[in-house]
C-alpha cells in the first residue's frame, strides 16, 4: 500500500522509474481516501507494493514534475530527485541484549558525522566508537543525520525528515553505526530539527499545509501545528527513529520556535507517545530539548502541569563558565560576568530565572522547582552552536593555554547536570568547527556567503575573517585531526578528562540530583576569582588568579585530582587547608 498526505491536489500519481532513476516504468493513479492512516482529510492511496530500493515518486495534478515522497526513507540522488524505497525491517539487529543508558548519571559527545573522521561518514565513525568507551562517554549525539540538498552540511538545512543523508551512508549505514554503538555500551541520540525546513528541496507546500501562512521564525516559516496531519508526521518521525532505527533518545532543536496553539502542545504529545513507545520496548528512551526559553516546563511532570521531556538544553551554565574561563563579556555574556552567575547556575540551575536580561532586553526565565532533579539540564562548556556561530568557528582551545583548557575540563565533568563534549573537546583540537554549506545554487550559496559576512560585520568583525561557508575549504578546516590527540598537551588533556569522567562515575557526590547538595562559592582575588563547588563530601575549587589560593577543606579530605601540583597541609588540629596554583583546578574528599 502506498499513502501520500496531498489535501492540495486534485490529483495524484505514483510515478515508478528504473534503476537510473530517470526512466518512467508506470504511473500509478491514486485514489482519495475520506481517512487515511493518520488523522484528518487529504489522504490518497494505491494498491502498490514496491521492491526494497526501487525508485518512485508522486506527481501532483498537470505539473509533469516528479515530486520525492514526503516520507521517504531514502534519496540516492539527493533531495530533489526521485526516492527510493527502503525496508527498515531487512537489516537483521545484533543488539537484542541492549537494555539501554538512562541519562541520569550520564556522559554525552556530541559529534558531526562529516567531520568526525576524514572520512566523514557513519561506517567511519563505527571506528572511532573505542575513544569514546575509553573517554567514558555514555551517549553519542549525532547532529541532524536527515536529507539536505548538497553535499556537507550541519544538517539543520533538511527538507526530508525521514532520510538519512546519502553521503554519510543513508539509513543503511546509520542502522550498522547504532547496532555498533549499543555493542559498545553507548545509547545514540539523534539531534531533530521539527521548527523549520531548509532553503532548497522542500516540496512538502506543494503536497499540503506543512507551513503556517504569515508566521515566521529566525530560520524560515513556521511549521503548521494546527494541522493533525503535520503534528503526526512529526510525532511518527521522531518514534520512526527510537523504533525502526532502535535509536535511544532525541534532542529536539530550538523548540522556543515551535508555534502551537492547541491546548495540548506538541511537546506534550511528542513525549507521551515517546514514553508509551519505552514501556513497549522495555527500555529508557530520552527526550532532550535545546530551548532558550528558560522554562521548567518542558522538564516538569505531565501530572504537575509539564510537557514530561526528560531535559533540556542550559546555555546559562555554558555562558557562566565561558566567562569564567575566557573573559568574554561581549553580547549575551554580558550578563555573566557577575561573579554570581557561576554560582546560582551550580545551585540552582538557571541564571535568568526571571531576571532581567540586558541581551534581550527584558526579564528572561523562570525558576526551576527545587524538587526537580539537576541531571535534567545538559550542561556544557561547548557545543556545535557556541563554537561554529562565532564569527571563524575558533573553539576555546585556539584561545585558551593548556591551564584554562584543564580548569574547563574540571567545572564541566563536575557540574550538578548532565555534561555534555563536543567533538575534538577532550583533545583540545586546534582545527575550528566553522559554518559550511554547500547548496548547489550559486544564488543560494551566494546569499549565504552575504548573510554570514553581513551578520558579523555589524559585530564588527572584518569580511576578511569571516570564512566563505561556500567554500570548500571551510568544510575540511573543520575535520578532526585525529593524530595530534596522541602528542604533547592534546594528549595530556584526553587523559585528563578519562580520569574526570572515571572520578564522576567512582564518586556519586558527583551525580547526586539534588540542588540542595550543592553549595557554591566565588571569591575576588587577583586579577580573576576563586570557584568553589561543594557537592556532599567533595568539593571542587578552581583558581582562576594569578597567584595561589589557600582554601579550607574537611579534616578527612585528600586531593582526589588536580590540574597541577595541589597540596593539602595540616593548619591546626582537625582543620586543614589545601593550595591551588594558579590557573589550576583540584577536586578534594574523603577517601572512599
Amino acid at each position: 500500500m502506498i499513502e501520500v498526505w496531498a489535501p492540495r491536489a486534485e490529483r495524484v500519481r505514483m510515478r515508478r522509474l528504473g534503476d537510473d532513476g530517470t526512466s518512467v516504468v508506470e504511473e500509478v493513479p491514486l485514489r482519495r481516501g475520506t481517512s487515511g492512516p493518520l488523522p484528518g482529510p487529504g489522504w490518497w492511496f494505491a494498491d502498490v507494493d514496491l521492491a526494497d530500493g526501487e525508485r518512485y515518486g508522486f506527481v501532483l495534478d498537470d505539473s509533469g514534475d516528479l515530486r520525492p515522497d514526503p516520507r521517504s526513507r531514502r534519496q540516492p540522488d539527493g533531495v530533489h530527485a526521485a526516492s527510493a524505497w527502503f525496508d527498515p525491517s531487512r537489516y537483521t539487529w545484533n543488539d537484542a541484549s541492549w537494555t539501554g543508558r538512562q541519562l541520569a548519571g550520564g556522559l554525552i559527545y556530541e559529534l558531526h558525522i562529516g567531520t568526525f573522521t576524514p572520512e566523514g561518514t557513519l561506517d567511519a565513525a563505527i571506528g572511532r566508537l573505542d575513544h569514546l568507551v575509553e573517554l567514558g562517554v555514555t551517549h553519542v549525539e549525532l547532529l541532524p543525520v536527515n536529507g539536505v540538498n548538497g553535499v556537507w552540511n550541519w544538517g539543520y538545512d533538511g527538507v526530508l525528515w525521514y532520510t538519512v543523508h546519502e553521503a554519510y551512508g543513508g539509513p543503511e549505514g546509520y542502522q550498522r553505526f547504532v547496532d555498533a554503538a549499543h555493542a559498545a555500551g553507548l545509547a545514540v541520540i539523534q539531534d531533530v530539527v521539527y521548527n523549520h525546513l531548509g532553503p532548497s528541496g522542500n516540496y512538502l507546500p506543494e503536497f499540503g499545509p506543512y507551513l503556517r501562512t504569515g508566521s515566521r521564525n529566525t530560520w524560515g516559516d513556521s511549521v503548521n501545528l494546527d494541522e493533525e496531519a503535520v503534528r503526526a508526521f512529526i510525532v511518527d518521525n521522531a518514534l520512526m527513529w527510537l523504533r525502526d532505527y532502535h535509536v535511544d533518545g532525541l534532542r529536539l532543536d530550538a523548540v522556543h520556535a515551535l508555534h502551537d496553539e492547541r491546548p495540548t502542545h506538541i511537546l506534550r504529545e511528542l513525549a507521551e507517545a515517546v514514553d508509551a513507545l519505552s514501556a513497549h520496548v522495555g527500555r529508557p528512551l530520552t527526550t532532550i530539548a535545546e530551548s532558550d526559553m528558560n522554562d521548567p516546563t518542558l522538564i516538569l511532570p505531565r501530572e504537575a502541569g509539564g510537557y514530561g521531556l526528560t531535559a533540556q538544553w542550559s546555555d546559562d551554565w555554558h555562558h557562566a563558565v565561558h566567562v569564567a574561563v575566557s573573559g568574554e563579556t561581549v553580547g549575551y555574556y554580558a550578563d555573566f560576568a557577575d561573579a554570581q552567575a557561576f554560582v546560582k547556575v551550580s545551585t540552582s540551575g538557571f541564571f535568568h530565572d526571571g531576571t532581567h536580561s540586558s541581551f534581550r532586553g527584558r526579564d528572561h526565565g523562570r525558576r526551576i522547582p527545587g524538587e526537580v532533579p539537576a541531571w535534567r539540564l545538559v550542561t556544557f562548556a561547548q557545543d556545535h552552536d557556541q563554537i561554529g556561530n562565532r564569527a571563524t568557528g575558533d573553539r576555546l582551545s585556539q584561545n585558551l593555554p593548556y591551564p584554562r583548557l584543564a580548569v574547563t575540563a574540571v567545572l564541566t565533568l563536575t557540574t550538578p547536570g548532565t555534561p555534555m563534549l563536543f567533538m575534538g573537546e577532550e583533545w583540545g583540537a586546534s582545527t575550528p568547527w566553522q559554518f559550511f554549506t554547500s547548496h548547489p545554487e550559486p544564488e543560494l550559496g551566494e546569499a549565504t556567503a552575504k548573510g554570514r559576512i553581513a551578520e558579523f560585520a555589524e559585530m564588527g568583525w572584518d569580511e576578511s575573517v569571516v570564512p566563505d561557508p561556500q567554500d570548500p575549504d571551510t568544510f575540511t578546516r573543520s575535520k578532526l585531526d585525529w593524530d595530534e590527540a596522541s602528542h604533547g598537551d592534546h594528549r595530556r588533556l584526553l587523559q585528563l578528562y578519562r580520569d574526570l569522567a572515571q572520578l564522576r562515575r567512582e564518586r556519586p557526590e558527583l551525580t547526586d540530583p539534588s540542588w540542595s547538595a550543592r553549595d557554591a562559592h566565588v571569591d575576588d582575588a587577583g586579577h580573576g576569582r576563586t570557584h568553589r563547588l561543594a557537592c556532599g563530601d567533595v568539593t571542587v575549587f578552581a583558581n582562576l588568579t594569578d597567584a595561589p589560593a589557600d582554601c579550607a577543606v574537611a579534616a578527612d579530605a585528600v586531593v582526589l585530582l588536580a590540574t597541577d601540583g595541589a597540596t593539602i597541609s595540616d593548619t591546626e588540629p582537625g582543620a586543614r587547608m589545601v593550595t591551588i596554583p594558579p590557573e589550576s583546578a583540584v577536586v578534594t574528599g574523603p577517601v572512599l
